[in-house]
Formats: structure tokens, C-alpha cells, sequence
């Protein structure tokens, strides 16, 4: 004969379930949307502070009586891109050769500028290959895998030292990839990816969870070269009604 308080036990477990469900679902479509206002807000709040570049009189607040939410992002690209035609001809070469001349004579501007300089040449253009590419090293130990970025291969001193090809590769914290490690790895022992810095990098604010499809998946475990599955962890048995 069935237990009437087992089945009462079995129907609210369903409901727990299924409510729990439900909030999980609610909560998957309400978390991407709450960060991504949390971060445009950000992002739109610290571009509008070029807004005080202009005069006092000429600003939202003073013309129109109230502000206005995104200008300041408006203003930025149309000084980035009025930079940018500027220094482009030979007036405005010149200008800023003049100008860099001047930093560099200022000695605790010129290390500042000078590294801020160099960082944004190598990471905005093409002269170097810094952040291009994502590499597989073994960090912290050996047997452990960790993501990482390849920031600089000029190591000059290191390599001579150690009598090894080094590269620098930045290694990102989770959730927060805007700090990590900086470590210094034999070539030979990095595992270039097919992943794009994109995917390297929402593979890391997702804490793992978005793995980024691979394209040669299914042709190397037609080739045997992926490693088996897991097995399943083995599920605890339900304690006895009493």
C-alpha cells in the first residue's frame, strides 16, 4: 500500500523543482540585460565627463536648461575623429612632433607618456602582436591549463638569462579580466588557440560556462584525438521514506 505522506513528499519536491525552474529562467533573461544597461550606463556616464572640456555657456545644462545623456560620447568621436584627420596631413604631423618633443623633456611626464605611448601603438595597431593571439600555457602548475593573452615577445634580457625563446603572456582573472598575471613562458610550451580574443574573453567574464564552439571538434573525434568524455557522477540515492 502506498504511503500518502511519501506521494505529499514527491508532489511538493515537483513544485520546489519547478518553481526553482522557472526563477532560473527569469533570471537568465533579466541578469544580460541588467549588465549590459549597468555597463553602458557606465560607459555613457564617463564619456559625457568631455562634456567639461567645453565652456561653461556652451554646455546642455546652460543652452537647453537640462542634460543631455550620451552627448559626451557624441563629442568624443567627433574630437577622436577631428584628431585623427588633423595629424594625417604634414601640418598636423609636425604638431604632433612638436608636441611628443615637449612631453619628453618633462621627467616625470615623459616615463608616463612614453609607456602609455608605446602601449597604445602596440595594442590599437598592427606594428606588434600584442593581444592578437590566445595561448594554452600550464599555469599554476604542471597539469593545470590556464587562458592567456600573448602580450610581448621582446624579452630580450630574459631570454639571453634563461637561454630560453620567452614570450610574455598576461594571464586574466575570473570574472574580472582586467587583472591577472604577467608570466614569461617558453614558446615551445604554449599551445596557440583558434579562439578569438572575443570568445577568449567571454569564455572568461562567464566563469567558464560559454565555451566557444570549436570548428575541428568533429573531425578530431573522428580521428580519436579527443579525449573521452567524463563519466556522469553518480547520483546519491534518496533516503528511505519513513
Amino acid at each position: 500500500m502506498a504511503d500518502p505522506a511519501a506521494g505529499e513528499d514527491g508532489k511538493d519536491r515537483s513544485a520546489a523543482q519547478r518553481i526553482r525552474r522557472y526563477l532560473v529562467a527569469g533570471l537568465l533573461i533579466w541578469l544580460p540585460i541588467v549588465v549590459t544597461v549597468f555597463v553602458l550606463r557606465f560607459l555613457v556616464g564617463l564619456m559625457d565627463q568631455t562634456l567639461l572640456l567645453l565652456p561653461g555657456a556652451w554646455r546642455p545644462e546652460a543652452v537647453l536648461g537640462f542634460g543631455i545623456p550620451g552627448l559626451g560620447l557624441l563629442l568624443a568621436l567627433l574630437v577622436l575623429f577631428l584628431t585623427g584627420v588633423s595629424v594625417t596631413n604634414l601640418v598636423g604631423r609636425k604638431l604632433v612632433r612638436w608636441g611628443e618633443d615637449f612631453m619628453q623633456r618633462i621627467p616625470v611626464v615623459r616615463s608616463i607618456y612614453s609607456g602609455a605611448k608605446v602601449f597604445t601603438e602596440t595594442v590599437f595597431t598592427d606594428k606588434g602582436q600584442a593581444f592578437k593571439q590566445v595561448l594554452l600555457v600550464e599555469y599554476p602548475r604542471q597539469g593545470i591549463w590556464s587562458i592567456g593573452f600573448q602580450s610581448g615577445e621582446q624579452v630580450a634580457e630574459a631570454a639571453h638569462r634563461s637561454g630560453r625563446n620567452l614570450v610574455c603572456v598576461f594571464v586574466p582573472t575570473t570574472p574580472n579580466p582586467t587583472s591577472g598575471f604577467i608570466i614569461l613562458v617558453p614558446r615551445e610550451d604554449t599551445i596557440p588557440l583558434d579562439m578569438s580574443i572575443d570568445e577568449a574573453m567571454r569564455l572568461i567574464f562567464t566563469l567558464g560556462v560559454v565555451a566557444p564552439p570549436w570548428p575541428n571538434a568533429r573531425k578530431a573525434a573522428a580521428q580519436g584525438r579527443l579525449p573521452p568524455a567524463s563519466p556522469a557522477a553518480p547520483q546519491r540515492p534518496e533516503a528511505p521514506a519513513d
